[in-house]
């Protein structure tokens, strides 16, 4: 199936907002037909963890976030005793490896320097 042109899509978007415009017309909520975005609807209860620490409540919100780091804290996948020796391992290699280059690198610009910009 061929994708719609410009003109196509533009027809189709206009003639969403003219049957939006009259039924927002019909409910009394538009204002001369105009397509504008029908009004957000909030909730009557505030949302969950607003309660009593939003009121000002002190301490509250400290106990609500032990205990919600102590619920994730339940969730988290803790590793076994051998993904965590085969990553120690995996660390102290690489920084084993990347403390030899740079020392090599070290090595080598001093001789360059000392030898082609202070000539010595």
């Amino acid at each position: 199936m061929a994708r719609p042109t410009r003109s196509e899509r533009r027809a189709r978007r206009e003639a969403r907002e003219r049957s939006m415009g009259s039924e927002l017309a019909v409910a009394g909520a538009g204002s001369g037909g105009t397509a504008e975005k029908p009004p957000v609807r909030r909730s009557p209860t505030p949302p969950e963890g607003a309660g009593a620490a939003s009121r000002g409540s002190s301490g509250f919100w400290a106990v609500n976030f032990v205990r919600e780091s102590i619920a994730e804290l339940r969730k988290v996948e803790w590793p076994g005793q051998s993904q965590v020796i085969q990553g120690t391992v995996v660390v102290i290699i690489a920084c084993v490896i990347i403390g030899s280059y740079l020392y090599l690198c070290d090595q080598v610009f001093n001789k360059l320097v000392s030898k082609v910009l202070l000539g010595q």
